[in-house]
């Protein structure tokens, strides 16, 4: 079986294809997953130029038909990478390119098309008539729990036809290692030691996370909590709440951005993961800590609930109620 798998979001920074490689790590490690199951698997992106790779057995198509969304189908460089890929089963990642699945459903009128959600919120009213239309051209939607799809259903947005599955957002190459090992080379430490790996800001609630720190500080004096993250519209709040506050003051490490590759490393040396997010479409951050082992600490959403096994692996609290 051959399996196409398409993004139609265009690098607004202009990556080259390489680089995307590595920096949208998922995008190969999804590619990848299937093919070591066995599957023919093509990607085809929407790029700003032409570019093709192969790695590890699969073919990266990186189509240069530049900021044009909603005619990247209406592109003849982009029929042509459609008919190339000659694909069994189509996977479009992202609920929110309806014009583009439309015109991919034209191209393959007979192929199956699977649709993935990557935290995709529901359509403002005055787009949800196309969103349908989208929706309706395909076999089926994954989302990483059942509860995920539960709005689009009530709304009518999902045609009855078009069938639910549950699959996580994404893989990880991550494994476990020696703790011992990677403590002496990340420095960290901690009883326990805590890791943090998500964007500071309202959605991931590092403020809760902090809250629980200084709660549980007297009871458990050894904790050390570590925060990696990449975006911060909340730093400035976090840096003046763990200054501000003794038992934070030794406790909380704020590391900032980190290659991804270290966070594998950071993983392995810790004790916990903990996340507060109120909202995600997978969390990649907690697959890749379930990979390397760390047992996760994270809120009680549908996604976090499925992918701990309801938390069977871990544990879970309620968004914001530390």
């Amino acid at each position: 079986m051959r399996v196409a798998q398409v993004s139609f979001f265009v690098d607004p920074e202009r990556r080259p294809a390489e680089r995307l490689l590595e920096d949208w790590h998922s995008l190969a490690d999804v590619a990848d997953g299937a093919a070591t199951a066995g599957v023919d698997v093509r990607v085809v992106q929407a790029h700003w130029r032409d570019e093709t790779i192969e790695r590890n057995g699969v073919c990266y198509d990186f189509v240069g038909v530049g900021p044009r969304q909603g005619a990247i189908t209406r592109d003849a460089r982009f029929a042509a990478a459609v008919a190339r890929a000659d694909a069994d089963v189509w996977h479009v990642h992202g609920l929110g390119f309806a014009r583009e699945v439309l015109g991919l459903r034209e191209l393959v009128p007979r192929a199956p098309i699977l649709l993935q959600d990557h935290a995709d919120r529901l359509p403002r009213l005055w787009r949800r008539g196309i969103w349908r239309r989208g929706a309706a051209a395909a076999n089926a939607v994954s989302f990483c729990a059942h509860a995920q799809a539960i709005p689009f259903q009530r709304t009518g947005l999902l045609a009855p036809h078009v069938r639910v599955f549950e699959i996580p957002e994404s893989t990880s190459r991550f494994t476990p290692g020696d703790r011992a090992a990677a403590r002496t080379a990340t420095g960290l430490g901690g009883d326990p030691c805590v890791l943090w790996v998500g964007h500071l800001d309202v959605n991931k609630d590092p403020l809760s996370v902090l809250t629980a720190v200084s709660a549980v500080a007297a009871e458990l004096p050894g904790l050390k909590l570590w925060c990696c993250y990449g975006s911060e519209p909340l730093g400035a709040q976090v840096r003046a709440t763990v200054a501000n506050d003794a038992r934070l003051r030794e406790r909380v490490h704020l590391l900032g951005r980190v290659p991804h590759a270290r966070v594998e490393e950071l993983m392995r040396a810790a004790d916990l993961f903990m996340l507060g997010s109120h909202r995600e479409g997978s969390g990649y951050s907690v697959i890749e800590a379930l990979a390397t082992g760390l047992s996760p600490v994270v809120t009680d959403i549908p996604s976090l609930r499925m992918l701990t096994g309801g938390g069977a692996v871990g544990g879970l609290w309620s968004a914001g109620q530390l």
